[in-house]
Formats: C-alpha cells, sequence, structure tokens
C-alpha cells in the first residue's frame, strides 16, 4: 500500500481516486504581485481565529478560511509561518474560528495587528467567553466554530491548519464582515 493510500485509509478517504494526489513539484505560477492584486478583489469572510491553553492566549484575524467535510465536521484556516500565534496554536492544539458582524472592524483590526496589542492583551477589546476546548469564542459575533487540530501543513509562506470541529455556537443572525478590495464590506 502506497503512503497515499494509507493517509486516505487513515482518514477515511478511501473514495478519493489516486489521481488526486499532487505531483511534489511546483509548476511555474504568476508573480506574487499579479497574484495578490487578483486576491484582493475576492471577498472572504471575516474571522478571528482563537487559542488558549497550557501555551498561552492569543488570536489573530483570518480570510483564508472554508470548510473541508460536514461528515467528520472539518474545516481549514490558513496563518503566516511568521505569526507570533501559530507556536500558540500548535501547543494548545485547540483553535475557535470567529465569524465577525459587519459592525466589528475594530476588533478585526486588533487582531489583525493594526495596533500596538498583541498576545492576550487584544481580548480587552469585546466580550469573550471560554468555550469547552477553553479557547475564546466572541459574544456576539455571528458564528463560532469550535475545533481541535488534526492537522498541519506549511504550504510556501503559510501554514494551512485543519480541525475537527467539536462544537458550534450560533449567535442571532445578521450582516457578515467581509474583506473585499483591500476593504470592509458587508453582506
Amino acid at each position: 500500500m502506497t503512503e497515499g493510500e494509507q493517509v486516505r485509509q487513515v482518514a477515511g478517504l478511501q473514495r478519493i481516486p489516486s489521481i488526486c494526489q499532487v505531483p511534489p513539484e511546483v509548476p511555474p505560477t504568476v508573480g506574487a504581485a499579479e497574484f495578490r492584486e487578483a486576491m484582493c478583489l475576492m471577498g472572504a469572510a471575516v474571522n478571528v481565529v482563537t487559542t488558549s491553553g497550557d501555551a498561552g492566549r492569543t488570536g489573530f484575524t483570518a480570510t483564508a478560511v472554508c470548510s473541508v467535510s460536514d461528515d467528520p465536521a472539518a474545516i481549514l484556516f490558513c496563518v503566516n509561518g511568521r505569526s507570533s500565534s501559530l507556536p500558540i496554536l500548535v501547543d494548545n492544539g485547540v483553535a475557535c474560528i470567529n465569524t465577525l458582524r459587519a459592525h466589528q472592524t475594530d476588533i478585526a483590526d486588533m487582531f489583525a495587528g493594526r495596533s500596538k496589542v498583541s498576545g492576550s492583551e487584544r481580548f480587552a477589546l469585546g466580550s469573550w467567553t471560554d468555550l469547552a476546548n477553553g479557547c475564546p469564542a466572541l459574544d456576539d459575533g455571528l458564528i463560532a466554530f469550535e475545533c481541535r487540530i488534526t492537522e498541519m501543513k506549511a504550504v510556501s509562506t503559510h501554514v494551512v491548519v485543519f480541525g475537527a470541529v467539536t462544537g458550534v455556537r450560533h449567535g442571532s443572525l445578521g450582516a457578515a464582515l467581509v474583506y473585499q478590495n483591500r476593504t470592509y464590506k458587508t453582506v
């Protein structure tokens, strides 16, 4: 059995054919500036990813978040490999993905590092409640996904983090905060 077949079997992914394996070499790509310019036009929900545990309490703003599977429930998010939150996240092994409401631009900016505040001091803005896994959930956020980290993969400058969704906390319905064309918008 190949390594890819073993991974698919362990992960319960026997249905995924071998053809889906990514070749080891990276093909030529567009330049970084062109790619960033194109990506800025893609709107994305604004989230604050939090973690708390023996390694500490921290959080960061993320727009690269998406569902992976509904059975079992899994989600992924990306974090810059140079982020000061990454080692804390790795050591804690748990996270909460908080989707922000349209009016929460100040929280998005705080956790994006647009202030001089870092680490656990960022939680002074907003009202937070610790979930069962210990991670802070924004009390008036749109939705919060409680996760246990199951896998991480370094890809170029970022780390893709996969999490098993162990809980979901729903807020009241309302408009979401979106980042598109280098500015906040609402949906």
